[in-house]
């Protein structure tokens, strides 16, 4: 299994473009899949550059509703119409982000380009999908945990209101090959801790890889109480038996102060990374 990073927030590859937003290449037996497609085009330049065959692909995985995980969609749809595009039907609500009193918008779209909902290859899901022996898609019912504090901007759009984002249409990817599991979600907003709790639920046991945004990142100075449930989060994860990748809506900051509690167990993925699953 060879799992690849086409764009993410910061610099990697020479050659990579980096920017907010991600996406995964992931090759197995059976596959060529994306996870996600980044927040443009981007995106396909880097594959490009990394000798990636857009093409071959077979499968993608938008992870959630979110403009930074799938400006690439369409621009990709373009030089490969065969690929199945599973999303949660509510992959296509109204999302967007408060950015406060003070700034000149303060209720900014962070939703998917609609016309995405339009592309015949897409496939809309109303909750978990085994796709096949390699691959199977789950959503989070019930939170163990509370949202991640830096979830707390993030917002539905009603018929006449905005409402906290519950992040339903956020699913969770889970790829088994040689008996290995890998974990892999876009930004876990609904707390890694919780899809953790979930997994093991479901499969009996921890996985053995997981690649994921971890949704820690704060364009602020963190709070000391913020600081503190990094960290809560951290010692949680130490305890399970399981690498660790993150990138993106982590953030250097919170990715520094879990990286000081995890050692070796947790790595930054940065563009054009790759990562080696055999570890």
């Amino acid at each position: 299994m060879n799992i690849i990073n086409l764009i993410e927030n910061t610099e990697g590859r020479c050659g990579c473009a980096y920017a907010h937003g991600l996406s995964f290449y992931v090759e197995t037996e059976r596959h060529r899949l994306l996870l996600d497609l980044g927040p443009s085009e981007e995106t396909l330049r880097n594959a490009k550059v990394l000798g990636i065959d857009l093409t071959a692909v077979d499968t993608v995985i938008l992870s959630h509703g979110h403009y930074d995980h799938s400006g690439g969609i369409i621009p990709f749809s373009e030089v490969n119409d065969k690929a199945v595009i599973y999303m949660q039907a509510s992959a296509t609500d109204d999302y967007y982000a408060d950015d406060g009193e003070n700034a000149p918008v303060r209720f900014r779209y962070i939703g998917i380009d609609k016309s995405i909902a339009s592309l015949p290859q897409v496939r809309f899901l109303n909750g978990d999908t085994v796709i096949d022996d390699e691959l199977e898609l789950f959503v989070i019912r019930n939170r163990s945990h509370e949202l991640p504090s830096t979830n707390r901007n993030l917002l539905v759009r009603g018929e006449d209101c905005y409402r906290r984002d519950e992040f339903g249409h956020e699913h969770v990817l889970v790829v088994r090959q040689n008996g290995k599991s890998v974990l892999m979600s876009g930004c876990a907003h609904n707390g890694i801790l919780s899809i953790l709790d979930a997994y093991t639920d479901r499969y009996g046991s921890a996985p053995d890889l997981v690649v994921s945004g971890f949704h820690l990142m704060k364009k602020t100075e963190y709070s000391a109480d913020e600081i503190a449930e990094i960290e809560a989060i951290a010692e949680t994860l130490r305890t399970y038996p399981t690498k660790f990748y993150t990138c993106h809506c982590t953030g250097t900051v919170a990715f520094d102060v879990m990286k000081n509690i995890m050692g070796d167990q947790l790595a930054y993925v940065h563009s054009g990374d790759v990562i080696n699953v055999t570890d």
